[in-house]
């Protein structure tokens, strides 16, 4: 299912017509999880490291506890709200981003809450990345299928999260996969894909396979 809010912008979406790569914001082009941390540890809280999953790793530095998928849910809101403007890009993106530009559309699919999508237009255009912004919730495949089917040529999808991969592949498996997984210690809990084109923490690796795969 694709919401109204993501499907009104997909509609209205303005493309140039070439192959298109669609990418990711948080842990891809900006650092979240910095952020995230430091949210947490402003309210005596840490973020443990055992699993790729928030639910579960968010504890409280008192005594250790896990907090209820509630509380979790309410701080990743609040640090959404306060820090989305500010957040700052991850090494290589923005210049390998740009260059990718010369060659295909690049659309950014974002899932946070659609009312801080202006918020993270912002921020990315101050970073002097000027794409166009989809907020999305839930699965992701369904807003890539119909984004793919509007592409000339080859479709790439780059994305850090596991889940978001997987279904890109269920719902547009012609689309080439690039798993970007930065931060290590969450990337060692993460199988590696077969159907993936690349995964790679680094986005100087990034830029030629996929200006090779849009060619």
């Amino acid at each position: 299912m694709i919401s109204d809010t993501t499907s009104r912008q997909l509609a209205s979406l303005e493309l140039g017509g070439r192959p298109m790569v669609i990418c990711d914001v948080d842990e891809v082009v900006v650092h979240f999880t910095r952020e995230l941390e430091d949210h947490f540890d402003g309210h005596g809280l840490y973020l443990a490291t055992d699993s790729f999953a928030l639910n579960g790793n968010v504890r409280r530095k008192q005594d250790h506890a896990p907090l209820a998928v509630s509380e979790v849910a309410a701080h990743i809101d609040q640090v959404f709200r306060e820090r989305t403007l500010t957040m700052q890009p991850i090494e290589g993106a923005i210049d390998a981003l740009l260059h990718i530009d010369r060659q295909a559309d690049v659309v950014m699919l974002t899932n946070l809450p659609h009312e801080a999508g202006d918020m993270r237009r912002l921020n990315l255009a101050g970073l002097g990345l000027p794409f166009p912004v989809i907020t999305n919730s839930g699965p992701k495949g369904p807003a890539i299928r119909q984004l793919a089917g509007r592409a000339q040529g080859a479709v790439v999808f780059i994305d850090d999260s596991p889940q978001f991969i997987a279904s890109a592949h269920a719902h547009a498996p012609e689309v080439h996969l690039v798993h970007f997984l930065h931060d290590e210690r969450f990337a060692r809990h993460i199988e590696a894909f077969d159907f993936v084109s690349l995964r790679t923490d680094r986005w100087d690796e990034v830029r030629p396979h996929v200006l090779k795969l849009i060619g």
